[in-house]
């Protein structure tokens, strides 16, 4: 199971921590999260909506490699979960990050490591193909 909650709503963008529990609630990996901020759905401009969503490994052809794609969000296509350090490298996909930092000392938080975050996600989903996602806003 994939667990996204958001940390932090800001006018730049939208923090959180992604979180992947295995069999019987193992803990398997969790990592920071980097998304545009939220404008109500808008298509490439905005997180998508709080909620559960099915998610399937498939090929990017833009991105070209193999990634974790959101399903049946409202109004929204082609959310993918995807290596980014900046949040205008983003079109309402998630980037993963090792922590939180300002990397081109812009104002605006970015995330360290995508890449490194990414590999180990997708380590950590092992051989599944789909799963389910949750978006939450901390409690």
């Amino acid at each position: 199971m994939i667990e996204l909650v958001r940390t932090e709503y800001r006018s730049d963008c939208t923090l959180g921590r992604l979180i992947v529990t295995g069999y019987k609630g193992i803990h398997l990996f969790e990592c920071v999260t980097l998304e545009l901020p939220w404008r109500r759905n808008m298509v490439r401009t905005s997180c998508i909506p709080t909620g559960r969503y099915a998610v399937e490994l498939e090929r990017s052809q833009a991105l070209r490699a193999d990634l974790w794609e959101l399903k049946g969000v409202p109004g929204r296509s082609e959310i993918k979960i995807h290596a980014a350090n900046y949040v205008a490298q983003l079109r309402g996909c998630i980037a993963p990050g090792l922590r939180f930092t300002d990397l081109n000392a812009d104002g605006t938080i970015d995330v360290a490591s995508s890449r490194v975050a990414l590999v180990r996600f997708m380590s950590a989903m092992g051989d599944v193909q789909r799963s389910v996602i949750t978006i939450t806003d901390e409690r």
